[in-house]
């Protein structure tokens, strides 16, 4: 095994930082909003309210989430161990345990929600984020993610976003057969929010702007964004097709907020320039993510 780095000892503190929150909010999620409100959104930790709501209606004894937990993961992670080795699902092994063992000791809290569209929202919100800073820190809270990994090394004319839809798919299907049809629409209103709520935590920081400039004055406002925003700026070599002159294409990636002064720089310096906007969905380097993971 190779020897840690700090800065690789400070990633690795944080990554199992960011694991225990994740773990804790997808755990209250579960237990606390969408199991008492009967919402199955997919995933083991919605099985485990069919299994519990199941078990307690036809055999008179509730099985807790945190069994169901425990042991409907168990053959999923032996799969996955045997599929992809045991270092793939050492993270989310943690979670797993972490997971189960706050399901265990979390005190039950009997209430019945009443208003299931506040149930959606506010659970998706715990549990997007919980998902969110799992998949930050390169782990999972198992279930249909790891299944949906292992199955595509079998199944390859399938993409693994699409294999754990299906299985989330079946999930859901079980919960309407179990809870009815009014609890499965707000179920996929939670699930729709929570994609949302994923893309927003995995994206934090990463998104820009990027301005794209071109100007006879190309030079001076290189320099002012340079110096004045201290914002790294490449020029490109361009052709203006219509006039056959060669010109200097400016390209710039900045902030949202940077994005205003550079327009500020580019009209006071060359009122007559071409700028141009777009949106960078993901943006790594120095100045902005310092670190490629």
């Amino acid at each position: 095994m190779k020897k840690m780095n700090g800065k690789q000892i400070r990633k690795f503190i944080t990554d199992i930082f960011l694991m225990i929150i994740g773990a804790t909010l997808t755990t209250v999620a579960t237990k606390y909003v969408y199991d008492p409100a009967g919402l199955v959104t997919g995933g083991v930790s919605g099985m485990s309210i069919i299994v519990r709501s199941v078990s307690a209606r036809y055999f008179g004894y509730e099985i807790p989430l945190w069994m169901s937990n425990l042991f409907l993961n168990i053959p999923i992670f032996l799969y996955a161990m045997k599929v992809s080795g045991i270092h793939s699902v050492l993270r989310t092994g943690f979670v797993w345990v972490l997971m189960t063992a706050e399901l265990f000791f979390f005190p039950e809290v009997p209430y019945v929600p009443e208003n299931l569209l506040l149930v959606a929202i506010y659970g998706s919100l715990l549990m997007g984020t919980g998902s969110g800073l799992l998949l930050v820190a390169h782990a999972t809270s198992g279930g249909s993610d790891m299944l949906g990994e292992s199955l595509h090394h079998h199944i390859r004319s399938v993409s693994v976003g699409r294999l754990i839809q299906i299985i989330d798919g079946i999930v859901v299907a079980a919960g309407l057969i179990t809870f009815g049809i009014e609890h499965t629409l707000y179920a996929l209103i939670s699930v729709y929010i929570m994609g949302k709520v994923v893309d927003l935590v995995i994206d934090r920081g990463k998104k820009a702007k990027m301005a794209t400039i071109i100007s006879d004055a190309s030079d001076m406002i290189a320099k002012e964004i340079m110096t004045g925003l201290n914002r790294g700026v490449t020029g490109l070599r361009g052709n203006g097709m219509y006039t056959g002159a060669d010109k200097r294409v400016l390209m710039c990636i900045c902030s949202k907020k940077e994005l205003v002064d550079v327009k500020d720089i580019v009209k006071r310096i060359d009122p007559g320039a071409f700028l141009v906007v777009g949106d960078v969905t993901e943006a790594l380097g120095e100045g902005f993510f310092e670190e490629w993971e």
